[in-house]
């Protein structure tokens, strides 16, 4: 690995750690970059989960007020989630990489305009809390399966399915959220390093570089136009996806 792979990585990680803290959609850098520093798109996919996972513990970890009032409710999300994880991990891993390489701008692009669409898809009330309904089990349970395979966009997508599951207000939402997240990416890590499927070299690099980007995105957040930045990421989104339909 040269040191100018060494430093896109690092530069990547960072940033997306700082767009993770203010907008979300940090996973189309810390992919992005992978692919461009030769990994293949099955590798960077599986260790961009890597890279993201610290995160959802320390967003949770700021929850665990609303967590314990959740209760029950959370368990059975977390059960569905992780069937759903499971399952879409083990689709990825099941394909060659020119399969995947071939649906990688289509995922791209669905996971650009569900995150261009984030505000309108995110609820800010979704009425009274009540158990999950079938419906939203099976939603969640998509969500998931997404989850495990791609990933980009999850959260947007997430925050939409449990405001139909199980309803309650955006806190409430958001902190399900992330501890699905964790749900979600743990059972994806362990499909993907029991398939060899991690670069754990690039996850070395990246980690500690997204742990310092989300540390110091609190402080840009403050600053910086949110509807800019969500911009910025679209726009990264679709020029990947036509990096690679052009590569492709």
């Amino acid at each position: 690995m040269t040191l100018a792979v060494i430093v896109l990585l690092f530069v990547a990680g960072f940033l997306s750690g700082v767009i993770n803290a203010i907008a979300g959609g940090g996973t189309f850098l810390t992919f992005g970059a992978m692919t461009l520093a030769g990994l293949p798109p099955i590798a960077a996919n599986a260790t961009s989960s890597i890279t993201q996972f610290p995160g959802y513990i320390t967003s949770t970890l700021a929850y665990l007020r609303e967590l314990k009032a959740i209760g029950k409710a959370a368990i059975v999300l977390a059960l569905v989630s992780a069937a759903g994880s499971l399952g879409g991990a083990l689709f990825l891993v099941s394909l060659s990489n020119p399969a995947f390489r071939a649906m990688v701008p289509w995922l791209l692009i669905a996971a650009t305009a569900i995150f261009a669409a984030g505000p309108k898809l995110r609820p800010k009330n979704a009425g009274e809390s009540h158990p999950a309904s079938p419906l939203g089990l099976a939603l969640q349970t998509v969500t998931s399966f997404y989850g495990g395979f791609f990933g980009a966009g999850m959260g947007i997508m997430m925050l939409a399915s449990l405001g139909l599951a199980s309803g309650g207000d955006y806190h409430r939402l958001n902190a399900l959220k992330n501890f699905l997240s964790i749900v979600i990416a743990a059972v994806a890590i362990i499909v993907f390093t029991s398939a060899g499927a991690i670069s754990w070299l690039h996850a070395a690099i990246m980690v500690p570089a997204v742990a310092l980007g989300g540390y110091a995105g609190v402080g840009v957040a403050r600053r910086a136009p949110q509807a800019l930045l969500r911009w910025i990421v679209v726009v990264l989104g679709l020029a990947l996806a036509g990096y690679y339909f052009v590569t492709g």
